[in-house]
């Protein structure tokens, strides 16, 4: 053979060898992941090719699966109370994809789990019509109507998130405004146009404001402050008179930041009255007291700075919650009253009130109590699990005489309930550079315990479109009353 036939060959052979290694690599490596890739078109026929099984809050679904006749994909989605559930279920849409527990859990409602295969099988054999799991939520139906209809009332963007303190159950999440996920669940053009519209809508219905979007906690994260004080001995008497002068004088600077409750009321006030009126001076102080560093490393034992979910909320992961890194002492100082750098999401604040309850015992958060098979056997169940010992039983105990005096003879009165157990906080939210001209955000959280029962609730109010005056706008107004609600839900069973 000459030199240049003897080229061509090895190029030839060089080629045929390149090939054949590509498709062994496709079919043995990537076949998995292309088999199971969103744009796939055999992965969405196969979605929607059965009755997808059921999201379940209480006894009931909340979700349904309607034939759809003279179309490639054999079914679609259907959704109760749509914008009730919306912000746990997410959206099951053919053109649209899927989200939260849809997208999370997609394999067991589809019935495309691997668990599944002997299943499969047999329906094969049997002619049996295969359909998918179920997900059995933790969300307790009557909570989650209270927070919706508390928050919808108001007219209010807002969100709500409640948790069983001992268990980390998440026993509502609301986020308003909502949407309806049937409204999209198809593949029509008017479909389409109507997700467009509720993506480009300035209110973000189809925001997770409980789990995905952050702000400023303001008063509400003192609770945190009182905790950190406590728990590193900068305060060991919680009626003792502090030497913290109102308005306070905020470290390296020449500004002064008063209360609303006045300067008479909360002039070296104790920490246990600076609750009671929500004093920024004390808690000013007793941040710049406890430092950058311990402030912090408390925070971070209650959630800050870590994505606190564990798989079980898989797509649902939450925004960080932030306590930020490198405070001088004037921010350091702010953020004891919930402001300056600090962002928390709704979930987050109701884990720090929940480790309170608890006696300093943070619970790992989860949404979802067990995934059963279409024969209704148990595939998995959720066992409750400790985050962390964010403060001890003590501090935490303080803090609860705090915030029960609170309740009782203080700004959060609103949350009280005949035979229950009440401690709350309210909080209001400066925001933007220019806080005169920016509205205020409001928050309230508060825990209610009655016997062996205890709930606590984070409720957040972004009123800047609502038909509200400046001075009203407060969380013991306008968050007080709802998580009275959503804890009477609980409580009352």
């Amino acid at each position: 053979m000459n030199q240049p036939l003897r080229r061509i060959a090895i190029f030839c052979g060089v080629l045929v060898l390149a090939l054949l290694v590509r498709a062994n690599w496709l079919q043995f490596i990537e076949s998995d992941s292309l088999a199971n890739h969103e744009n796939n078109r055999r992965v969405k026929i196969a979605q929607f090719s059965q009755p997808r099984g059921d999201i379940i809050v209480g006894d009931r679904p909340v979700t349904g699966s309607r034939k759809v006749t003279d179309a490639e994909f054999a079914y679609r989605r259907t959704f109760t109370e749509g914008p009730v559930y919306a912000p746990v279920t997410g959206y099951a849409s053919q053109a649209q994809g899927m989200s939260l527990l849809e997208s999370t859990y997609d394999k067991v409602l589809s019935g495309q789990d691997d668990r599944f295969a002997f299943g499969r099988a047999l329906d094969v054999l049997t002619g049996e019509k295969p359909r998918g799991g179920d997900v059995i939520t933790t969300i307790d139906p009557k909570a989650q109507q209270a927070a919706y209809k508390g928050l919808t009332d108001l007219g209010a963007r807002g969100a709500v998130v409640a948790l069983d303190p001992r268990t980390g159950r998440v026993l509502s999440l609301v986020s308003t405004p909502s949407y309806d996920p049937s409204v999209f669940a198809g593949l029509s053009f008017k479909e389409g146009d109507t997700f467009k519209a509720l993506d480009a809508d300035k209110n973000k219905p189809l925001a997770n404001r409980a789990l995905r979007e952050t702000y400023p906690p303001g008063s509400t994260f003192k609770i945190l402050t009182a905790a950190a004080a406590l728990e590193h001995g900068v305060v060991t008497d919680i009626d003792a008179a502090s030497d913290a002068e109102s308005p306070y004088p905020l470290p390296l600077s020449s500004n002064k930041i008063g209360s609303e409750a006045g300067d008479e009321v909360c002039d070296k006030a104790s920490l246990k009255t600076a609750m009671q009126y929500s004093c920024n001076n004390v808690f000013l102080d007793a941040a710049a007291k406890v430092g950058a560093d311990k402030m912090r490393e408390t925070a971070e034992k209650f959630g800050f700075n870590a994505d606190v979910y564990s798989e079980d909320f898989g797509d649902m992961l939450a925004t960080k919650s932030l306590y930020p890194d490198k405070l001088d002492r004037p921010g350091t100082a702010l953020t004891g009253m919930g402001q300056g750098s600090l962002t928390s999401t709704p979930m987050q604040m109701a884990m720090v009130t929940a480790a309170l309850a608890n006696g300093g015992k943070l619970m790992q958060p989860y949404i979802v109590e067990e995934l059963r098979g279409p024969d209704l056997s148990t595939l998995e169940k959720h066992e409750p699990a400790l985050k962390s010992r964010a403060v001890s039983e003590d501090t935490a105990e303080q803090v609860r005489e705090m915030m029960e005096f609170t309740a009782a003879e203080g700004s959060a009165k609103r949350a009280l309930i005949d035979g229950v157990t009440v401690g709350g906080k309210t909080g209001t939210a400066q925001r933007g550079v220019d806080v005169s001209q920016e509205v205020p955000y409001g928050w309230f959280v508060s825990y209610g315990q009655k016997g062996d029962a205890s709930v606590a609730v984070a409720v957040f109010i972004d009123p800047t479109d609502m038909d509200i005056s400046r001075a009203d706008i407060s969380g013991g107004r306008l968050g007080a009353p709802i998580a009275k609600s959503v804890m009477k839900a609980v409580l009352d069973e």
